[in-house]
This record gives C-alpha cells, structure tokens and sequence, in this order.
C-alpha cells in the first residue's frame, strides 16, 4: 500500500512540477496533441468498421438465428473496440514519445536537475540512435503488451467476470506497461536496457500500479491525455530516481535506493548532508607515579621496598646540605 501511494504521489508531483513552470508545460504540449489526433482517427475509423470486421472474424454465426448473431457479432465489435483503446492507452505515451523525444528528453532533464542533478555517467547518444532505442524498446513493451492483452480480450466473452473482472485486470496491465513506457527516457539516460527495466518494475509492481492505473483511467477521457502528457513524463522521472536509488521516496521510505540495487551507485549530484559536528574527545589520562602496567604488578623489588637511601632521605635541593662536623 505505501508503494501504491507513493507512484500516485509522484503522478500528482509531475504534474505540480510542469504547472508551476508554465514553459516546460506548453513546450510537452505539441507532441501529445500530434499523437492525439492520430489516435483519434485510427478509433474512429474502427467505430465505423467495427461490424465489418465482427462479421469477418465470426462466419460460424451467419446460419445462427438472427438475435443470436447481432448479439454475438455486436459483443465482439464491442470487445475489440475496448481492446484497441486499452492499446491505446499503452502505446499513446510511446508514440508521442517518439514524436516528442527532444522535447520529453529535455523536460526530463530540467526535472532531474531541479531535484538535484543528472545522474552520474548519464548516457549521451545521437538522436537517430535515441530514436532507434526509443522505437524498439516500443515494440518491446508492445509485444509483452499483447500477451496480457489477447486472452484478456478472450475472457472478456466469460458473462459477468468478462464485464466486470476481466476490465479491471486490462487497466491494471494497461496501467503498468504505461508506467514501464513514461519512464524509458530517464531509464535510458541510465543505460538500462529495456529488459532489466522490467524486471525493475515487476520488483515494485504497487509502484508502478500506483502511477499507471490512474493514468490510464485519465488518458480515457477525451483531450485530457494532451495536458497531463508533460506531467507523466515529469512524475515518471521522479518515480525513476526512487526506483534507482537516486533521488528521495515520495513517502519517504529509507529503502528506497537501499544498497544492492545495482543503479543506485550512479547516485545525483545533490550537496552532501552536512557532517556531525565534531566532539573532541578528552586527551587520554597520563600515566601517574603509581601507575601499574597490570592490575597485579608490583612496583621493581616488592610491594616494600624503599627508595634508595632509607625511608629518610632528602630529595637534594635547592641549598645543598652541608657534611656533619
């Protein structure tokens, strides 16, 4: 649950971040909205051919009764109308992305700095070649996307729990594998490759869940995806820096960034915490005239013995005794 809180914190910090510097927010703006009339259409255009293809994918219904094959054909135009928003939903944030990636990659910058600095040995690459990484770490995420998705789709034909359980499951795995998406650009600047990201995010699904869910449920409602883009981006590097170990928990955790994850070594450029004043120690005791070296040492010739002279003699001093007539 703390987990949970936390990625929906760094949601609501990205988006806090981008508000209160009103330049950075308009300038993640002109991607998410190039991407957003693309995607418009593309659903568009499936609501008008939706039948069509129901009717192509089920022959095994055109000799069946004819309420049972609209009924048929129209949940199937229905559940793969949902099944394409869910993928757009995940490969939104990719595409504009790959759209957007100098602006997304500069605003991510500007957000690390500001929360103390670049990591260290950040990854500098041309941008064909971020743009490269960026396309086919994409069709990565888009591949593992579908394997959630397809028998999702499937289940979604089960009555009752294909109407209730089955959409629950899809925005989690939407909401994750969006999550997984948003934090590639501080994930590259780390030299992470996509894989060992995965698995970072699987170590911390509440994380990840936190932050994706109600993204996703966001990204659903007509034109708010554009606005809340910049955000994403802003609160996905935030969420990175915790997940690596470079920046502090949203709820304040002391784990996060604990020793033994192997990217928290590559920690910010934020000053050090000042050092314990320091407390000067009392100089050690010296040594008196009766010191013993051991707690059963005697002095040289016997707990009894006498200083040479007898037990009388006189220390010489300062006025020399003179010799008895």
């Amino acid at each position: 649950m703390r987990d949970l809180g936390a990625g929906l914190r760094y949601l609501g910090q990205g988006q806090r971040w981008v508000l209160t510097r009103g330049r950075w927010f308009g300038f993640g703006l002109l991607p998410a909205l190039i991407t957003l009339v693309l995607y418009a259409a593309v659903l568009t255009a499936l609501g008008f051919y939706a039948d069509d293809i129901a009717a192509w994918a089920t022959p095994f219904a055109d000799d069946w009764g004819s309420v049972g094959r609209m009924l048929t054909r129209g949940a199937f135009a229905v559940m793969l109308w949902l099944a394409v928003l869910m993928l757009a939903v995940v490969t939104f944030a990719a595409v504009a992305l790959l759209i957007g990636d100098p602006f997304y990659e500069k605003l991510s910058e500007k957000v690390e700095e500001s929360e103390g600095g670049l990591p260290e040995g950040a990854v500098e690459q041309p941008l064909w070649r971020e743009l490269w990484t960026s396309l086919t770490d994409s069709l990565y995420v888009l591949s593992r996307t579908l394997v959630f998705t397809v028998p999702l789709f499937a289940l979604g034909f089960i009555p009752v729990a294909g109407q209730t359980v089955i959409p629950v499951l899809g925005f989690c795995v939407s909401g994750f594998f969006l999550a997984l998406e948003l934090t590639s650009v501080a994930m590259q600047r780390r030299g992470i490759p996509v894989r060992e990201r995965l698995r970072m995010m699987r170590g911390r699904k509440a994380l990840a869940l936190g932050f994706g869910v109600p993204l996703a449920l966001a990204f659903l409602v007509p034109l708010l995806a554009v606005p809340l883009m910049p955000g994403a981006v802003a609160g996905a590097t935030l969420l990175v820096r915790d997940l690596t170990g470079t920046g502090t928990a949203a709820d304040g955790d002391a784990d996060a960034g604990a020793p033994g994850n192997r990217y928290g070594a590559q920690g910010s450029q934020a000053p050090p915490r000042p050092a314990a004043p320091h407390v000067q120690q009392p100089p050690p005791a010296q040594p008196g005239p009766y010191a013993q070296p051991g707690p059963y040492a005697q002095p040289p010739g016997g707990p009894y013995a006498q200083p040479p002279g007898g037990p009388y003699a006189q220390p010489p001093g300062p006025y020399p005794q003179q010799p008895p007539r």
